[in-house]
């Protein structure tokens, strides 16, 4: 089982000394990968379904990755997830290709569709394109980071003409792990995903949306090149050695928890940032990282 931590960009997680303490200490105690979240902005007042307190800092994927790269040596980066029908894919695909370069090969691609209108209507992208624009951005990147003649038409990026060096170090491309649970979702997962990723779930619901992704796979076919679908959880609840092989048993092959009390405003930042290193030395320990 390979462990990540979740957060390396929001909450308590939000300031320079920060981020590069949790990205130090998780290097430091093997972690395998960190992983950041995402919302450009939120809705104020907040109300549902947006699952941000509006003064919540959440520092840019794309900046966060780049600066924690720069940073550490091993461990593995991830936008978990990156709201891909939210960013143009052309500038996006030279951003993220110039951190796996500059990383040594150490970028995993996450992405979603997002789910919250507002947020779309603020960066006038039409929610209800939201689906089909990430589709067809994924594909824009993967032609980009791999292709010696680039050339798209699609209904929303179309080029031909051009280069886009340097190309990622990791061949055939960095790892696209695609987050979501619609039926939408899980046939992007299957047909151009090589991997899934959910987001606080307990065994048991990782456990129905392997089974669903199982059930899609059965309709909807998977280019050969994927290669086996690697499944990603944030998990619910605590996490010892018992949820770990109970996770595994359930076909999950990467756990990245976040630790308590770093999205929770608090009266002492400084102690409860100390407490979260605490905590993500002792988990370390526990599981014998």
């Amino acid at each position: 089982m390979k462990i990540g931590l979740y957060g390396i960009n929001a909450g308590l997680n939000s300031d320079r000394e920060a981020v590069l303490r949790y990205a130090r200490t998780a290097e430091a105690a093997n972690f395998e990968s960190l992983w950041t979240g995402e919302h450009v902005v939120a809705i104020d007042p907040q109300r549902p379904p947006s699952p941000v307190v509006p003064d919540t800092p959440i520092v840019d994927t794309v900046a966060t990755l780049a600066f924690v790269a720069g940073a550490t040596e091993r461990i593995r980066l991830a936008s978990g997830i990156l709201l891909l029908p939210q960013r143009n894919p052309v500038v996006l695909a030279k951003e993220l290709a110039g951190i796996d370069v500059l990383s040594g090969g150490r970028l995993i691609f996450g992405v979603g569709v997002g789910y919250v209108k507002e947020e779309f209507d603020t960066m006038s992208v039409p929610f209800e394109e939201r689906g089909p624009r990430t589709s067809e951005h994924i594909e824009v990147i993967r032609t980009l980071w791999t292709s010696d003649k680039p050339e798209f038409s699609g209904s929303f990026t179309s080029f031909s003409g051009i280069q886009s060096y340097p190309h990622p170090v990791q061949q055939p491309h960095p790892p696209i792990v695609i987050g979501g649970s619609s039926p939408p979702a899980l046939r992007r997962t299957i047909t151009q995903g090589n991997g899934w990723y959910g987001f606080m779930l307990d065994v048991d619901g990782a456990s129905a949306v392997i089974q669903a992704l199982e059930q899609t796979a059965e309709q909807v076919e998977r280019p050969d090149g994927l290669g086996p679908l690697e499944i990603t959880i944030t998990p619910r609840g605590r996490l010892d050695r018992e949820a770990v092989e109970r996770f595994a048993e359930a076909g999950v092959h990467r756990l990245v928890p976040m630790p308590r009390g770093l999205m929770v405003p608090a009266d002492d930042p400084d102690a409860t940032r100390d407490e979260i290193i605490a905590s993500v030395e002792a988990l370390a320990e526990s599981l014998g990282l």
